[in-house]
């Protein structure tokens, strides 16, 4: 059935993991927080400001290059990790293979539902549903099988993406520029509803098209998490220093040809290239992936590197109990965005610029990690986490709940 050996259980939980999640969650606060504002006209199919000048030029280059599309295939990584590890550690507890599978699909469906109640009261940008998604796709259709099944599918769907982004460059360069890109559209004003009522179901229709296309369509998440699980299945995050000379390329090209591929839709964005805004869309995603893998490859060097045998310091400490508790974190972040800069808030959306909105995302990162230092001195999963659990967990018989050691 697989052409992989089961991966022995870890003496302890892997740091990488977790200190990628606990950065990773700083990039997304950063990738989100733009789409919280409202009342300015926005450039293509993005929420950055079309007359930024100044601070704002400078921000909306740096996330376009480093974090947007760069942050989500991240986070897809380490979702698809995850579910290997999940896997691995339920059947080395002595739980058969179908409970583990059902255990691992009521996990991705409880994801959904949370996704959903997120975008209904708070996000309409929620990756939870995307990912719970993807999720029940890949334990439904891949997680028997064997590696190379896995790298040729994404294989196969990563080709298709590259075809599309061809196609894309090709007719955005033989097609006359589509006049100014600047819009207000329902996406980019999507904060700017008013009552707090009025604005549940935009979010949860805009939600509804994020979770398929960016989770399915879009065709990077699943091919981030087949990537991630034949990864996890050789534990390079558990021993990164086994893999060191294969961490070392995919950081310096992944971080390459991400930053690279990013260049394109920045020449658009200020006008350099003349082509419609929509040239570049795909090419970015694609080459996000590369960044993605880039990171996660750069932080597992960085564990690699750490001396053996002494405590972490408390940096580490701090950005692991973050990544320990990453869906609470994350969601903590909406909490603080929505209220803060939606119109039906206190609306600062509709005043800040997209750098102090920017420093915003990095207070509330700080918050988060404040929070999660605590918790983890007090030996208490996040709460969102901990619900997670309780919902995934309830509904297995007895018989099949062996006790851990």
């Amino acid at each position: 059935m697989t052409d992989h050996a089961p991966s022995p259980r870890p003496d302890g939980r892997a740091l990488a993991p977790d200190l990628a999640r606990g950065i990773m969650l700083l990039f997304i606060a950063l990738a989100n927080v733009p789409w919280f504002l409202y009342g300015a006209s926005t450039w293509g199919v993005s929420a950055h400001h079309a007359d930024a000048t100044g601070l704002d030029a400078v921000w909306q280059t740096v996330a376009i290059i480093a974090i947007d599309a760069r942050s989500y295939p991240l986070f897809a990584f380490l979702f698809g990790y995850g579910i290997w590890q999940l896997h691995t550690r339920q059947r080395a507890i002595g739980l058969d293979e179908r409970s583990v599978r059902r255990l691992l699909l009521l996990r991705h469906l409880w994801m959904i539902v949370f996704g959903a109640v997120h975008a209904a009261l708070l996000w309409f940008g929620d990756v939870l549903g995307a990912y719970g998604l993807v999720g029940l796709l890949v334990v439904l259709l891949f997680l028997r099988r064997g590696n190379r099944t896995l790298l040729v599918w994404a294989a196969a769907l990563f080709g298709l993406l590259g075809a599309l982004a061809v196609a894309l460059l090709v007719a955005g360069a033989v097609l006359s520029p589509g006049g100014d890109a600047a819009f207000e559209g329902p996406v980019s004003q999507i904060a700017a509803i008013t009552p707090y009522t009025a604005s549940i179901l935009p979010r949860l229709g805009m939600w509804a098209v994020v979770t398929v296309g960016q989770g399915v369509l879009g065709l990077v998440v699943p091919v981030a998490v087949l990537v991630a699980i034949v990864c996890a299945r050789h534990r390079v995050l558990e021993s990164p220093e086994s893999y060191r000379p294969l961490l070392a390329r995919t950081a310096v090209l992944g971080i390459a040809l991400g930053w690279a591929g990013a260049l394109p839709s920045v020449l658009v964005r200020y006008g350099v290239w003349d082509v419609p805004e929509w040239t570049p869309l795909l090419l970015h995603g694609l080459t996000g992936l590369f960044g993605a893998l880039g990171y996660v490859a750069l932080i597992a060097l960085v564990v690699a590197s750490l001396p053996t045998g002494r405590p972490a310091g408390a940096l580490v400490r701090t950005l692991t109990a973050v990544g320990k508790r990453s869906l609470s974190c994350y969601l903590l972040q909406s909490v603080v965005f929505a209220p803060l800069l939606c119109a039906w808030g206190l609306g600062l959306g509709g005043v800040l610029t997209q750098w102090q909105a920017a420093l915003v995302a990095v207070a509330t990162w700080l918050l988060s990690a404040v929070l999660a230092a605590a918790l983890e001195r007090a030996g208490v999963r996040g709460p969102a986490e901990r619900l997670l659990r309780v919902l995934a967990y309830r509904d297995r018989h007895p018989s099949a709940t062996p006790t851990a050691p």
